[in-house]
């Protein structure tokens, strides 16, 4: 007997889109943080394109699925890329469900009238069921904010994640250059028409399991993720002396514009959305894949970064219910007080993510993989 692995050797990274899915990751809990102050009022919030960085998180992935998987298909299943996917995302997911768990019930107060009145078995029930990433219906928000994994809000991303994983390995990675291409131009003028005639001129949305929040959801996923597929196809990048911190320069730029128009004008920032996610985040990811790393100390920002990114991601909001429930009972204003709450937020969320990382998932991952991934067949004498 002998282990014949059912799973691939990890090819090597892009170590600079890493570092952006990194830089990307940040800003996301650096917009939640002002967002909280802001009272829902998207014309006002600071670092105000900050929700694009899902958008710019689908696109990496494409890019990556792509490069990862696009040559192999003749050396796996369907089975073993769900495998191999679900062992890379889901320990985490799980972990973000824990967390939210663990957090609910010190976000009770005004902002979240529901929570005291929750009791603890429906917490636990959600809880396994945020676990599947299964989305609930609206029957079971215990917050009020209507979301399909109300103890951990940004799982909804991972669920559109998994579709979009499904529909490459069923249909999308079989296609020809010049088919992703239509399929990809079809997306574009989807994400245009909506954000261009669409009721609120942004990007914002897609974590409820509503018909309306459903179509935006998939709006958003479509032309990034497959457009990074086609990105990944074209071999397109482009080569440039400090490619990192020049992609993540133009990511802050980026994700940090005022919001552009007003309430009778919505096309205007609908365009400046659509310019993001169909121009800029393509721009910079192929300045990010086609960069070399040569500083040391570069190299090791990226890997910091990249190895945070995810973790970070699915268990910082937990935090940020309990910091919005602190904000709206005390009537925190944005100011010194304030903000100096959400930095110490940011680093414990950092913190929080690495533990999670170094002593959570990494090793969940590697059993997983001994156990899932590898397995044992005879080997002919």
């Amino acid at each position: 007997m002998s282990n014949t692995s059912v799973y691939l050797e990890s090819k090597n990274h892009y170590p600079i889109l890493d570092g952006l899915r990194g830089v990307a990751s940040i800003l996301v809990i650096t917009f939640h943080v002002f967002e909280t102050f802001t009272g829902g009022n998207r014309f006002i919030q600071i670092i105000n394109h900050g929700y694009l960085a899902v958008d710019f998180f689908f696109l990496l992935s494409g890019f990556v699925v792509a490069y990862a998987y696009d040559d192999r298909w003749t050396k796996m299943s369907q089975w073993d890329f769900y495998k191999r996917r679900l062992v890379r995302l889901q320990p985490m997911v799980v972990m973000g469900s824990v967390i939210g768990a663990l957090l609910f019930y010190l976000q009770a107060g005004q902002a979240f009238p529901q929570i005291a009145g929750t009791p603890v078995w429906e917490v636990l029930l959600l809880m396994v069921i945020g676990s599947t990433l299964i989305p609930v219906p609206l029957s079971m928000d215990i917050r009020g904010w209507q979301e399909m994994h109300p103890l951990d809000g940004p799982a909804w991303s991972l669920f559109f994640e998994y579709i979009a994983n499904i529909l490459y390995a069923l249909i999308v990675r079989r296609f020809p250059k010049w088919l992703l291409g239509i399929f990809v131009f079809l997306a574009a003028a989807m994400m245009v028409n909506y954000l261009v005639a669409g009721p609120q001129g942004d990007l914002i949305g897609g974590w409820s399991l509503t018909k309306e929040q459903l179509y935006v959801g998939f709006t958003r996923l479509l032309f990034p993720f497959f457009g990074g597929v086609l990105l990944c196809r074209l071999g397109k990048l482009i080569r440039i002396k400090n490619a990192f911190w020049i992609a993540s320069l133009l990511i802050v730029v980026v994700l940090s514009i005022p919001r552009i128009g007003g309430p009778n004008t919505l096309w205007q920032n609908g365009l400046y959305d659509a310019f993001c996610v169909i121009l800029a985040f393509p721009l910079i990811v192929s300045i990010g894949a086609g960069g070399e790393i040569k500083n040391p100390q570069s190299a090791k920002i990226c890997k910091f970064l990249g190895d945070i990114s995810y973790p970070l991601y699915i268990t910082h909001y937990p935090l940020i219910y309990v910091y919005t429930a602190w904000v709206v009972d005390d009537k925190i204003p944005l100011g010194p007080k304030g903000l100096l709450v959400g930095l110490a937020l940011v680093v414990v969320s950092i913190a929080l993510a690495y533990a999670c990382l170094k002593l959570y998932d990494e090793p969940v991952r590697e059993w997983l993989r001994k156990k899932v991934l590898v397995k044992k067949a005879e080997v002919a004498g």
